[in-house]
């Protein structure tokens, strides 16, 4: 029989008995009608490296440990899950309406750590209404989405996190330059130049060392990636996972599989061996022939990562702001605004026009 995850029971404040939500900031849930504050209690050991192959073979892509109470949006595809007694929601992604009585249950590896919210709604709300105001040409709907607190969400993004050991034996070349002198004819007649050369060598060797976090988006979004700009945060700052974080905030199930992630954190370690080797060859540049790579002792985190995002339509295009919600890093796609260049260039030409008739 499978368990429902824990988080779906709320917590009730227990002087005037409204919901209470994570506090952004701090390890707190708040009241936000009495001012009621409880602490989360902390976990005393830390949060647990999970071993990968024991869940690729035995657990395996489709059989997780916790179920989950999930909307999916049927416009974007996102699957969100709410940690509050509501009716109706708009998808966090593209604004289409979700409704509570299409909820369904879906099983997933449960998260084992998350990095809480630092910012709140009210700071996040100031960063899009600031970034709104320094941009130009914007239309006014744009503007009226800036206030609008409805219009920007909380969402915990779920990712993968991987570490091991890799040892890559690896053959190549090193390359180092040196210089020759040449002459040349040109027109002003015979000159030198100094041009460049590189003298390559055989090398082999081999590199060792821990690889940590390699971190792995475990949400396919097409065409709403997160901005890379904003896509930093401070893994240290991690925390055992407690559904009570979850309060108030919109949390998206990954749909990239642990398998699939696993293949994509490969990758991620090729590039990091790659780096490794060139290092190890020296000289000016490199050649890598061959390169056999292994990873040992893998292990693997489920995580939870905070992202403020705001979605607005113009023209029938969907826009999408983002803010990290540990660092307050912000990045947003900006429609523009035809009639508003089309007024300020008619004034430009009216104004040019004037000029020259009062200039004869």
């Amino acid at each position: 029989m499978e368990e429902t995850f824990d988080s779906e029971v709320n917590k009730s404040c227990p002087n005037c008995g409204a919901e209470l939500k994570f506090k952004p900031g701090s390890h707190q849930l708040l009241c936000q009608y009495c001012g009621y504050e409880e602490f989360i209690a902390q976990e005393k050991s830390s949060f647990e490296e999970l071993e990968l192959q024991h869940y690729l073979k035995v657990v395996g892509e489709n059989a997780y440990t916790e179920t989950i109470e999930l909307l999916n949006c049927k416009n974007c595809g996102a699957n969100q899950h709410v940690e509050e007694n509501y009716k109706s929601l708009d998808c966090v992604y593209c604004g289409e309406p979700l409704i509570r009585e299409d909820i369904e249950k879906e099983g997933w590896i449960l998260p084992g750590a998350l990095v809480p919210f630092q910012l709140d709604g009210k700071k996040a709300r100031q960063l899009f209404k600031n970034w709104v105001r320094g941009i130009w040409f914007a239309p006014n709907n744009l503007k009226r989405a800036a206030l609008a607190p409805e219009g920007l969400h909380g969402l915990y993004v779920p990712y993968w996190t991987f570490d091991a050991n890799l040892y890559a034996a690896y053959q190549g070349q090193r390359g180092d330059y040196y210089y020759e002198t040449q002459r040349v004819r040109t027109k002003k007649g015979i000159q030198t130049r100094q041009v460049r050369k590189t003298r390559w060598s055989r090398v082999s060797g081999h590199v060792s060392g821990f690889v940590d976090d390699i971190l792995i988006n475990a949400s396919e979004k097409k065409r709403r990636e997160i901005p890379e700009k904003i896509a930093y945060w401070n893994l240290k700052e991690l925390v055992a996972f407690s559904p009570k974080y979850l309060a108030g905030f919109v949390t998206e199930k990954y749909t990239i599989s642990l398998k699939e992630g696993h293949h994509r954190s490969f990758r991620e370690a090729k590039e990091i061996a790659y780096n490794w080797i060139r290092r190890d060859i020296g000289g000016d540049t490199q050649r890598i022939g061959h390169a056999d790579i292994k990873l040992s002792d893998e292990t693997f985190k489920h995580i939870l990562l905070p992202v403020y995002i705001s979605s607005y339509r113009y023209n029938g295009k969907e826009y999408l702001f983002y803010i990290n919600g540990q660092t307050g890093v912000l990045s947003g796609s900006r429609p523009y605004s035809f009639w508003k260049i089309f007024i300020l260039v008619l004034f430009i030409l009216v104004f040019i026009i004037l000029i020259a008739i009062f200039a004869q």
